[in-house]
């Protein structure tokens, strides 16, 4: 039989109007289901369907990983966290958006019940999304090494800027004098990267992007290099630390810490309907058109 997985991140009652009609279409389908364990605390209140003696999962390590398809509800954060439980086993991700952006978590939960006889069927296209992975010279493994949207160095404790000295493949790239640096992938350019003047590069697009946050020289511009590209960081602060955040990961790392960035050796699947486009999705969140001068 055919399973899948359940996972959220909201705690509102914006799931009431969809979750149960959700799991009776599973239920009659003959559909098999596992839900996060806190996701189940947070829906058993929204809805009647018994879920007493559900499967539950926590984590990678937990997932059954002959799920077909994993079902987030939320946004692109939720999709994001949804990436250190999925992690390589490339179940596809089904992005049910329940907020209001959302350039992962394209299909909207009016539309969902709609669509869900397409997915079960196999009318839908599979979308890799290329991460990021980071290591630290110091041997010191990082947990959840990885990031879809974005690899950012920032400054901590001190509003004084930050130096980060920047090597590309090895060579001597630039010491960018700033608020920090940000390094993204084609799916997170239109995030943080988006925000702090960066371009928007389609997901289709092998590279990364390099961006740096309110730099102090202003002929400092993004930078765009492949996506094979190995990068290393040296930060250089008054302060003793600085933060460093993956998605929406966060740590502090004291300055003698160096950095590399590069590929992670696998993707991250992201389901899309038939009928979907990037350009339409990206014309709609960016209200681009909606001058009525157009």
């Amino acid at each position: 039989m055919v399973k899948v997985a359940l996972f959220g991140q909201k705690t509102s009652t914006s799931l009431e109007d969809v979750i149960t009609p959700f799991l009776n279409f599973l239920s009659s389908h003959k559909v098999n289901y596992c839900i996060e364990e806190k996701f189940l605390q947070t829906i058993s209140v929204l809805t009647d369907v018994n879920l007493t003696n559900v499967e539950t999962f926590t984590s990678y390590e937990d997932l059954d990983k002959t799920v077909k398809l994993f079902f987030t509800f939320g946004g692109d954060g939720t999709i994001l966290s949804a990436a250190t439980i999925v992690k390589d086993s490339q179940i596809p991700i089904v992005g049910v958006n329940t907020g209001r952006l959302g350039f992962l978590a394209t299909i909207n939960k009016s539309v969902l019940l709609e669509q869900l006889e397409n997915f079960f069927n196999g009318n839908y296209h599979i979308i890799p999304r290329s991460l990021l992975k980071i290591e630290r010279n110091d041997g010191v493994e990082i947990k959840d090494n990885y990031a879809i949207n974005e690899i950012t160095v920032t400054r901590r404790e001190t509003t004084s800027m930050i130096t980060i000295d920047t090597y590309l493949d090895g060579e001597f790239l630039n010491s960018f004098w700033s608020d920090g640096l940000i390094i993204s992938t084609p799916t997170g350019s239109t995030g943080y990267n988006l925000s702090c003047g960066g371009p928007i590069v389609h997901p289709s697009n092998q590279n990364f992007i390099i961006t740096p946050v309110a730099p102090h020289n202003l002929n400092v511009r993004p930078l765009i290099v492949s996506e094979n590209s190995c990068i290393d960081l040296k930060i250089r602060s008054r302060a003793n630390e600085y933060f460093l955040s993956l998605d929406s990961r966060n740590l502090a790392l004291t300055t003698d810490v160096e950095l590399r960035i590069s590929k992670a050796e696998f993707k991250i699947n992201i389901v899309e309907a038939n009928d979907a486009s990037y350009f339409t999705t990206l014309r709609d969140k960016m209200l681009w058109g909606s001058d009525k001068r157009n």
